[in-house]
């Protein structure tokens, strides 16, 4: 029996993770510059995907921000974020202040994993068959492909959340029609969108709202201190807001407690579906057919799983990985006697 491993609770502030979301001209990039002019943060590394703006706001009194160059490819810009997270653990574990990674904007790193994966479909044969037919033919993007540039950005969203410092990530938002559940728009419905990957959101512990007409909004934050409760508490503007102040004095991040978040990465295995406690029976059959030395020995452990489902002696997922696995030892022992 696995003996039961628990700790107590730090109680420390993690360093956060924030989204700065809305519209255009809203003041999210000039935002984050005027952060590394704060003395309580370090250095502050400005990784800039297709806004463009990290030369001008260097022009605004006290920033200090570096620009990381990249070439543009997924590739360079992780490697660029693994650099800058090394150097942030350097400064935490010399005492210093924290350093600031600055993501100008999820928008764009979105539409660059969408395009990786639309560039990926447009080589399958069925739409190049399409693309030959009709060259304005629509791409059909896979559901495996959409899973790759999820996994590609979940291990981006990783580093930031498990970053050293302090990270702020920027990205568009804007008001777009409701739909139905048919996907069709509600007349004189709207919602709101956060552009990027649909889980943004939810991975940032802080998540605030800029506008052109309104104060910036606290919309949600993973805080004990500063924390909103969903369904009780409405978002609350902040009228003197800074980012330094929503750091150090709202979210009350100390430089000589805070630390990065502690996530322990999962393991997904490949083991089949509800077979982590095998049957008696089970097992039996399972070694019987790893015993086999001829392909009348796995028929024996077929016809014995039949009798095994018919007595209720395993269950149908236990049967199902049987079969399979009886399966690909005749293929392996069929394909050797042809090698053979």
């Amino acid at each position: 029996m696995t003996p039961l491993r628990t700790r107590k609770p730090t109680g420390a502030v993690p360093w956060p993770l924030i989204l700065l979301e809305g519209g255009e001209k809203a003041g999210k990039s000039r935002a984050a510059a005027e952060l590394s002019a704060s003395e309580r943060v370090g250095q502050t590394y400005w990784l800039d995907l297709n806004e463009a703006a990290a030369d001008e706001y260097g022009a605004i009194p006290g920033v200090r921000y570096l620009v990381v160059e990249h070439d543009g490819t997924w590739a360079d810009i992780l490697s660029s974020v693994t650099a800058v997270r090394d150097e942030a653990r350097r400064a935490a574990d010399a005492g210093e202040p924290p350093v600031v990674l600055v993501i100008d904007s999820m928008t764009a790193e979105w539409d660059l994993l969408k395009d990786w994966a639309g560039n990926r479909a447009k080589g399958s044969r069925s739409n190049q068959e399409r693309l030959r037919k009709d060259p304005n033919a629509e791409v059909s993007v896979p559901m495996n492909l959409w899973n790759d540039a999820t996994a590609r950005h979940r291990r981006l969203m990783t580093m930031f959340m498990t970053f050293p410092g302090i990270v702020v990530m920027t990205a568009r938002g804007k008001e777009v029609a409701a739909l139905d559940a048919s996907g069709r728009p509600v007349e004189g419905s709207k919602d709101y969108k956060v552009e990027g990957h649909k889980n943004l959101a939810f991975d940032a512990s802080v998540w605030v709202r800029m506008s052109r007409e309104h104060p910036p909004m606290v919309v949600g934050a993973r805080s004990v201190h500063a924390g909103l409760r969903p369904g009780v508490d409405k978002p609350q503007p902040i009228h003197d807001f800074s980012l330094e102040r929503l750091v150090f004095d709202l979210l009350k991040c100390d430089p000589a407690k805070s630390r990065a978040r502690e996530m322990t990465a999962m393991q997904a295995g490949d083991e089949p579906p509800d077979l982590d406690n095998l049957s008696e029976v089970a097992k039996e059959l399972l070694r019987m057919a790893e015993d086999h030395t001829s392909l009348a020995d796995l028929e024996k452990v077929w016809r014995a799983v039949t009798a095994a489902v018919k007595a209720g002696q395993i269950t149908p997922p236990e049967e199902g990985h049987i079969r399979g696995r009886v399966q690909t030892l005749k293929s392996e022992l069929t394909a050797g006697s042809e090698a053979a």
